[in-house]
């Protein structure tokens, strides 16, 4: 059975501007494999974000194909497609996104309730991996509360809680000083190892990007590696 989590197949996205057809994306073929670790660089306006929406079916392709665990995102209907999103993808972001009237702990634990888990074991699960992450002591706390980086933790365990198969992580740590950045990364990798979890992760740090399996480059909507 293959391990290939996401798949895509001559991959286009473009987008009309007035008269204009703009190409962000052109035929690119990707694929992540289960415990797989990618980087993806390349200049501002080159299509990583792009990508990484489109193979987290938050998008649709012009042309081309994506495949989830073998089936055509495209071929889903709308509740099929939220459904394999809240199970087997986490989305993290350069900014957290987190919603600022909940405590990290009820923010962690949205994506469980959202898969119909009791409030109960949806708030303990999410205090788990809380605590993996470093944040026990701020459980409690909203997110006004916490800082750039403990904020970035909180959004890698909402990610994390579901134990999805693939992580797509857009800038995740461009937000954060140099420090932070580090450690967050830190944590991305050692929860990697441990949950084997995919990580692709859009990023404009090159030395961050070299620790990571693979790196592949975008570059005028192409794909290089």
């Amino acid at each position: 059975m293959s391990d290939v989590i996401v798949s895509s197949t001559d991959l286009s996205k473009s987008y009309r501007d007035g008269n204009l057809t703009v190409d962000v994306l052109s035929n690119v073929d990707f694929s992540v494999s289960q415990g797989e670790r990618i980087a993806i660089v390349g200049p501002s306006g080159s299509g990583k974000s792009t990508l990484l929406h489109l193979l987290g079916g938050l998008d649709n392709p012009s042309s081309g194909k994506v495949q989830v665990n073998g089936a055509d995102w495209q071929a889903m209907t709308e509740k099929k497609r939220c459904q394999v999103r809240n199970n087997d993808f986490g989305f993290i972001y350069q900014f957290h996104h987190l919603l600022p009237e909940f405590s990290a702990q009820e923010n962690v634990a949205m994506p469980l309730m959202l898969a119909s888990y009791s409030t109960k074991i949806a708030l303990e699960q999410a205090g788990d991996i809380l605590n993996q992450v470093g944040l026990s002591a701020r459980v409690k706390h909203k997110p006004a509360q916490l800082s750039g980086g403990e904020r970035q933790r909180v959004a890698i365990a909402r990610a994390l809680v579901h134990r999805p198969k693939c992580i797509l992580a857009d800038e995740p740590t461009g937000n954060l000083d140099h420090l932070t950045a580090n450690k967050i990364f830190d944590l991305m990798l050692t929860l990697n190892e441990e949950f084997n979890t995919a990580l692709v992760i859009v990023t404009h740090d090159l030395s961050l990007a070299s620790r990571l399996d693979n790196v592949v480059e975008l570059s005028d909507g192409r794909l290089t590696l």
